[in-house]
């Protein structure tokens, strides 16, 4: 036994006190204090955080960042997540090959589904087995259809008009999303998950493609060759290379502006939404509160919108040689060149909702509350503390660990040691051989996991590569990299094979290993197990059965999910096929969906056996993660007014001339720092909303 692996097990036995109470560790601890990872150099940037923390809050709510009415918010109004039941459903595009990516199915309700379907309770959930507890049992239905955000038309962009809210577009007939002769609002081909806690985590998406560094132009980093940020330098405009580690909320906001299911008309660039925006007023057509804790002090008289601009707003907010200088910063379709601030408009958009959404911290649940010696809050019922106790004994919080509960946060902010190395991959044994007999050692990305949802051929989700072909996942990058040791890695992260759960040492011999050349003397006390896989070997295990001996559980991966207010996040998953706790409980509780994933996590999403009531007091457990602030959207949950579409009109009626069905609307009003009236009422859960 190496030292190493003595003393993480004389840690385990140390962390795991008091023992007669937590088997397998003591609770994630609360949230409060707990700080937002640091922008390094972001006040080079940001001169005055407060104002780009009101342009943030104001761009992600204003309808006129989209091509046609669609703002950030639109996907993210209800505890940060998308709450609307009709045009929600999206035929399984990512199903690639297969018929049904592009055809709806009828649903479990016997509903027809497809475009403009109002969702039922009985919809849900959207795999089905004859007894829910048993995966092995017969399934009663599938499908690839999934629960998405309805976005935006089909529809190319031409130009913007700084006085029309709707951007120039020619639009052309959807083979998809249509009612008769008449587009639909195309759906987005995963579930929305909610930006309340989004600043803790490392990466953003389902997949991880929204980099921690931020390019200044696109959700890429250091991948993106073309990306940067416009500057002067000698009196020539040239664009500078940037990377603004854990700025991966930056990363994520700039993807859905220009993402032509999302918010845009097909090659609409971020420049072009900047000449749409700067002149406006900020919000200039929507209600805000005159209480709003962020805005109301710039609420315009009118009652609708902001008294500044956009481009007072950056001023206020930015330095100056990123948005005061002259000259020709890149050309618009129609050859009129760009200013500087249009030009480095994805910078401002990026940072400023970065900065806003480190403000949707909710820290403030039942769970945070004062705790006795068992490491229990005091104000926990029975019932809450069982449904705590089997979230620790069935191994829960392996994966939603930390104060977020979640491991796709920054590793900083769950682990307690002061480390200096983050480890982001991991060598583990999360699932079994491909035989069913033992225990198999893969490279995981830390934060993602493998619980069999769907088949992998639905989605590939963290296995995907991105535009240029590399692997969004570190591992993928990591085993290419090992195969040409001149190659580096697509990320700038460090991978150290002397942290692994399982090193390489266990199971390959000193002849098959060299030395780690990215230890530099990071391994004290353990270099013995500072080796990586000879490139000729790496080549020869992936040519493997399940990949040998270097399997990569990557898969239909997918990030996993703060637990924060699961309460009001629904539908459940990267695919919206639950509409309740109860249902997601049940998926656990038969481990999975049994989809014939030979990387499943079976070592922890197995059968559990749980009794109905230990399910619900698990669901009971669950609820105590609501804060209230969230629920009654106090501050700095309140928000402006916004109209989110929802739906169509039958297809006589008609917009943008006469090829797009009519929206119908859901009308979100404004609410002030103080939070929901007793009239409004508290925010529902998903499920709550169907029985409606």
């Amino acid at each position: 036994m190496t030292r190493r692996v003595l003393f993480l097990i004389v840690l385990a036995i140390s962390v795991a006190l008091p023992a007669a109470v937590w088997a397998h560790g003591v609770p994630p601890g609360s949230l409060k204090g707990v700080q937002v990872p640091r922008v390094p150099q972001l006040r080079r940037y940001v001169t005055d955080r407060q104002a780009a923390i009101r342009l943030g809050k104001a761009l992600f709510w204003d309808a006129n960042a989209g091509s046609d009415g669609m703002a950030c918010a639109s996907c993210h109004f209800h505890a940060g997540a998308d709450h609307r039941l009709r045009n929600q459903l999206e035929p399984g595009g990512r199903h690639l090959g297969a018929a049904s990516m592009a055809t709806f199915e009828a649903l479990p309700s016997g509903g027809t589904g497809g475009t403009n379907y109002t969702l039922k309770a009985d919809d849900f959930p959207l795999w089905r087995f004859n007894d829910p507890n048993d995966r092995d049992s017969r399934r009663l239905f599938t499908t690839d259809d999934l629960v998405g955000s309805a976005g935006t038309f089909k529809r190319h962009f031409q130009f913007v008009d700084g006085s029309h809210a709707f951007d120039t577009c020619e639009t052309g007939f959807d083979d998809i999303y249509h009612l008769g002769k008449r587009n639909t609002r195309r759906v987005t081909d995963r579930n929305a998950p909610t930006v309340i806690n989004a600043a803790f985590n490392f990466r953003q998406f389902w997949d991880g493609r929204a980099n921690n560094a931020f390019n200044g132009e696109s959700e890429w980093g250091a991948r993106d060759p073309d990306a940067g940020v416009w500057i002067v330098r000698n009196g020539t405009p040239i664009k500078q290379r940037i990377l603004l580690r854990n700025a991966s909320l930056a990363s994520q906001a700039v993807a859905p502006l220009t993402n032509d299911t999302e918010m845009s008309c097909t090659h609409r660039r971020l420049a072009d939404i900047g000449r749409k925006l700067l002149t406006r007023r900020a919000l200039e057509s929507q209600p805000v509160h005159a209480e709003d804790s962020v805005l109301g002090q710039l609420a315009d008289d009118s009652g609708k919108g902001l008294s500044q601009t956009y481009e007072s707003l950056i001023q206020s907010s930015f330095a100056r040689r990123y948005w005061h200088s002259t000259g020709a910063f890149g050309f618009s379709a129609d050859g009129t060149p760009f200013t500087q601030m249009e030009a480095n408009f994805g910078l401002f958009f990026g940072l400023a909702i970065q900065l806003y959404e480190e403000t949707l911290i909710s820290d403030d649940a039942l769970f945070d509350t004062k705790r006795g010696r068992d490491k229990v809050p005091v104000a926990f019922s029975e019932q809450q503390k069982r449904g705590l106790t089997l979230f620790m004994n069935d191994h829960c919080f392996l994966c939603h660990l930390g104060p977020t509960l979640s491991s796709a946060a920054h590793p900083k902010v769950y682990n307690t040691q002061q480390a200096k190395y983050i480890k982001l991959v991991d060598r583990s044994g999360f699932n079994e051989e491909g035989d069913g007999v033992d225990v198999a050692r893969t490279l995981v990305d830390v934060g993602y996991t493998i619980t069999s949802v769907t088949p992998v051929e639905y989605d590939r989700g963290l296995a995907a590569r991105d535009l240029w072909g590399r692997p969004l996942s570190f591992s993928g990058q990591y085993l290419e990299m090992m195969q040409n040791p001149g190659s580096t890695m697509a990320d700038n992260v460090d991978v150290l094979a002397c942290e692994f759960s399982i090193p390489f040492t266990t199971d390959f011999n000193s002849a098959e290993l060299l030395p780690d050349p990215a230890t530099r003397g990071r391994c004290q006390g353990y270099g013995e197990l500072a080796r990586r896989v000879q490139p000729a070997v790496v080549r020869s295990e992936l040519n493997q059965p399940f990949q040998g001996r270097l399997g990569s559980s990557l898969n239909a991966a997918f990030k996993i999910p703060t637990l924060r207010n699961i309460e009001l996040t629904g539908p459940y998953m990267h695919n919206g096929s639950m509409k309740s706790l109860e249902e997601v409980v049940q998926f656990y509780n038969r481990g999975g969906n049994n989809v014939g994933n030979p990387h499943h996590f079976e070592t922890v999403v197995f059968p559990q056996n749980m009794s109905p009531q230990d399910q619900a007091d698990l669901v009971a457990f669950l609820k105590t993660l609501t804060d209230e602030r969230v629920r009654w959207e106090k501050a700095p949950f309140d928000h402006p007014g916004l109209v989110v579409s929802h739906g169509h009109l039958n297809q006589s009626s008609a917009q943008f001339g006469d090829q797009n069905a009519e929206d119908e609307f859901l009308v979100i009003p404004p609410v002030g720092k103080q939070g929901r009236t007793t009239e409004q009422g508290p925010l529902q859960s998903f499920e709550q909303s169907l029985s409606h």
